[in-house]
């Protein structure tokens, strides 16, 4: 490990940001766990949808603070989105005044029904801790969502911000809007905050793979132009092999040293922490405080693996999949598990197969035409892109509501279409144009990280209710919404992607529990890069071989219908061959 220079004087807000699973919550809940251990009194901050600290920190968080056993000073809380929402609503409502009937409560109610307004409330939680509503402390750490989702949230100040000064009626998104404008000072006061290197420091965390290191440096930019530029780097997950005899682990040290050495100029001149590769999960305090803390006691190493595992691959499932002749295979998971590996696999193993497939992602970072990288006969590949997909989506409205108003209610239209919230309907009708699609062809979706995924199950689920609300059970002619696509067997087979590490294993249990509840069941799990297959010798890496095993079986006994498995590779599965090869016996 080198020095966290992050820790030394630290500014009394800490971001952690980056790629799913590069170890943002290990490392931000390891830097709490320092500052609380020097006498200060800390506030531990998860803004992820799909939050993992409980597990972490082995305490039950809410919305509120609440006291970490057995680290004095150290508060926890999760911002819940829902409960955020609920309370949101709660206060827009108290504002219409006594004189408003039922019946305009209730169309405001279902204004604020939307994930938008989930999205809205959660960041007036976040917003009212940079401007001062937890004086208790001498520092926040914020454990933040997928990039993708930090970068939605981050850049929220100034789109509303832009929003309400040129939008005096707030029409189009009249619940969410009613409440926002009271907001304006904490607005500004968080852009203050957020821009100022006194008082907030970004951590971008990375691993030394060159997936992780492309959204780093994207994410840099973006946080610079947002006028974050206080960034520091942390490259977590450092491994040096014990003997270059071992293949494995030679591979694995190799591709991580020609990875930083290669890193963009814009990365390689921040100021950079290492952390090292560790033999036990990051679970648990004794694990999170050896991660900061070299020579502290930590959980002892596992002894050897059991007998080998015999479970199907790759290989079997695009079998599966194939013979259905067509539909929609979503690939979901915690980010970093490896679903874009995965899902562009199954893809190139269809088209291999003969069949027409249209792969394509909802990932904000959209890492799919990297890890395709070529051209194939009967594959597509494209993103729905939130820019684009807003832009076709005003000029569709234009067109058709805008069509026959004048110049002054076309300029009240547009100017309603300028709210964050339209990017959130825009996107959910790209969704629903490509789960329709696979009526007749094979469609693979590469989806966002947990938490942004849900909310755009939120949307499909508030869609199928507003369109099947009046609708008699069986009716002939009904309507066929993109909820009740996902919830058929025959069209849609979901695919839960997990790493054989405790939390992404617990996380994807969680999500399972989510669409169970949408009556959407998932057809299966993939375990990914298990180095149990791998025969390596080196010490560290088999120290790691039991407790893997134990999240296989894990996986196997109390979650998966079906379980898949896909070993780690020296060679990084990157490009139509090597993914080709994922999907070969």
């Amino acid at each position: 490990m080198t020095r966290f220079s992050a820790l030394d004087d630290p500014t009394p807000y800490l971001f952690f940001t980056g790629k799913g699973g590069v170890g943002k919550t290990s490392l931000s809940c390891a830097s709490a766990i320092a500052l609380a251990d020097r006498g200060l009194k800390v506030l531990l901050v998860s803004t992820d949808p799909a939050s993992n600290l409980d597990e972490m920190l082995g305490v039950a968080l809410t919305d509120d603070p609440t006291p970490v056993p057995g680290i004095p000073g150290l508060s926890a809380m999760n911002i819940d989105p829902e409960a955020a929402a609920e309370d949101y609503r709660t206060r827009v409502l108290a504002q219409l005044g006594p004189e408003a009937d039922a019946a305009e409560r209730s169309t405001v109610r279902e204004q604020l029904s939307g994930a938008c307004t989930t999205e809205i409330a959660a960041f007036d939680e976040f917003v009212g801790l940079l401007a001062g509503d937890a004086p208790a402390f001498d520092h926040i750490i914020f454990d933040t969502a997928p990039t993708g989702h930090t970068l939605r949230l981050l850049s929220l100040p100034k789109a509303w911000t832009g929003f309400l000064e040129t939008n005096e009626r707030g029409a189009s998104c009249l619940g969410p809007h009613s409440g926002l404008k009271m907001q304006e000072d904490r607005f500004r006061q968080a852009l203050e905050c957020l821009g100022d290197p006194a008082r907030t420091t970004i951590v971008l965390v990375t691993r030394a793979d060159r997936g992780a290191i492309r959204e780093a440096a994207r994410t840099s930019a973006e946080l610079s132009a947002l006028g974050l530029s206080n960034q520091m780097l942390a490259v977590n997950g450092r491994f040096r092999a014990a003997s270059e005899a071992d293949a494995v682990a030679s591979a694995m040290a190799r591709e991580q040293e020609e990875t930083l050495a290669s890193m963009p100029e814009t990365l390689a001149g921040l100021p950079r922490a290492e952390f090292p590769l560790l033999g036990f999960d990051m679970v648990g305090l004794p694990a999170l405080r050896a991660l900061m803390t070299p020579g502290a006691p930590h959980p002892a190493a596992a002894g050897p693996a059991e007998e080998p595992l015999d479970l199907p691959g790759l290989a079997d499932l695009v079998d599966e999949i194939a013979a259905g002749g067509r539909g929609l295979v979503m690939v979901m998971g915690k980010g970093g598990v490896g679903k874009t590996t995965v899902a562009a696999a199954i893809a190139v193993g269809l088209a291999a197969r003969g069949q027409a497939v249209h792969l394509t992602t909802t990932d904000p970072a959209a890492h799919v035409s990297f890890v395709v990288d070529g051209v194939m006969p009967g594959l597509t590949v494209d993103r729905i892109d939130p820019a684009a997909e807003t832009k076709r989506y005003i000029d569709k409205i234009m067109a058709s509501r805008g069509r026959d108003l004048d110049a002054e209610g076309k300029a009240l239209l547009l100017e309603d279409l300028a709210s964050p919230c339209t990017e959130e309907v825009a996107v959910f009708h790209a969704f629903s144009r490509v789960v329709a699609e696979a009526r007749s062809a094979f469609v693979v979706l590469d989806t966002a990280p947990t938490g942004h995924t849900l909310l755009l199950l939120d949307a499909t689920g508030a869609y199928h209710r507003q369109m099947t609300r009046h609708l008699e059970p069986g009716a002939p002619g009904r309507v066929v919404t993109p909820l009740m696509r996902l919830q058929d067997a025959d069209y849609t087979r979901v695919l839960l992607v997990v790493l054989p590490e405790t939390t992404p294993v617990s996380e994807a249990g969680a999500l399972q529990d989510d669409l169970r509840r949408a009556g959407i069941e998932p057809y299966g799990w993939v375990v990914n890069k298990s180095m149990a297959a791998t025969g390596t010798s080196d010490p560290l890496l088999g120290s790691r071989l039991a407790g893997e095993r134990a999240q296989i079986d894990r996986v196997r006994t109390e979650f998966a219908r079906r379980t898949y498995l896909l070993g780690y590779r020296t060679t990084p599965p990157v490009g139509l061959s090597e993914l080709e090869k994922l999907t070969q016996r």
